[in-house]
């Protein structure tokens, strides 16, 4: 998959960090041929329409996790909720799809498995097994603002479970985003400021919720662990809010 287009299958929810070209709605699929987990459900008075595929996915926001209390129930998928395995629930996501999550605001990571749906809580987006929240190091805040990626397409072959895996995303074309308004001269004008001091930097526009923003987006180097490093530079150097993501 070439990965300029790797955010590209985003849901109508994403945040500020979806790109003009991915602005579009997921359109709901109907649930008249549908089977299982992918048919769509109502919880608390809304519907949500699972994915058919994981392919390209990508979300910022918050997670939280889910514990003793649920331990030894059924999940979504049919499975046994287990506390102590790496498992986490999303509204949307298929089931077995591994996926990437990353506390954007300690470091630490851990490969998940979708198998349960949730969580129903306003801004959050994935709902962690006690065993991954520990590993993300959020027991104790109970929650944390993070990414989530896809990292595979899940197929059944003969009763096994068998992953599609994208290419590596650590190595792509990156940006740093440093602000977002919706005055084009706000945004212009912030661009015309840093022309000394970063090489590139451009205006997009893009639609969040309906609403058109400009966003202004430093290039960052093409290999995660470097682009990494200048986000954290650019947050030390006057702008707390920068965040990196991928075209």
């Amino acid at each position: 998959m070439n990965f300029k287009n790797f955010l590209c299958f985003i849901m109508a929810v994403s945040l500020v960090t979806a790109l003009c070209s991915c602005g579009h709605k997921h359109a709901p699929p109907s649930g008249r041929h549908l089977h299982g987990t992918y048919k769509p459900y109502r919880v608390n008075g809304k519907t949500y329409y699972p994915l058919p595929s994981a392919e390209g996915f990508q979300e910022e926001g918050y997670a939280s996790w889910y514990g003793p209390h649920f331990h030894g129930r059924k999940t979504a998928s049919g499975e046994t909720y287990n506390m102590y395995a790496l498992t986490a629930a999303h509204k949307i996501l298929p089931m077995n799809t591994p996926v990437l999550v990353e506390n954007l605001d300690n470091g630490k990571s851990a490969v998940v498995r979708i198998n349960d749906r949730g969580p129903f809580v306003r801004n959050r987006i994935i709902d962690l097994s006690y065993a991954a929240a520990r590993r993300l190091g959020i027991i104790g805040s109970g929650t944390a603002r993070v990414r989530i990626t896809a990292l595979g397409e899940a197929h059944k072959i003969s009763g096994h479970l068998n992953f599609a895996h994208h290419p590596d995303f650590r190595h792509g074309d990156f940006y740093v985003q440093i602000g977002a308004f919706t005055n084009p001269a706000n945004a212009y004008a912030l661009r015309d400021r840093l022309c000394s001091r970063f090489k590139l930097i451009t205006v997009a526009k893009g639609y969040t919720n309906g609403q058109l923003f400009y966003k202004v987006q430093v290039d960052a180097p093409n290999d995660y662990a470097e682009a990494k490093k200048f986000e954290m530079y650019i947050e030390r150097n006057g702008f707390p809010s920068a965040f990196l993501v991928a075209r």
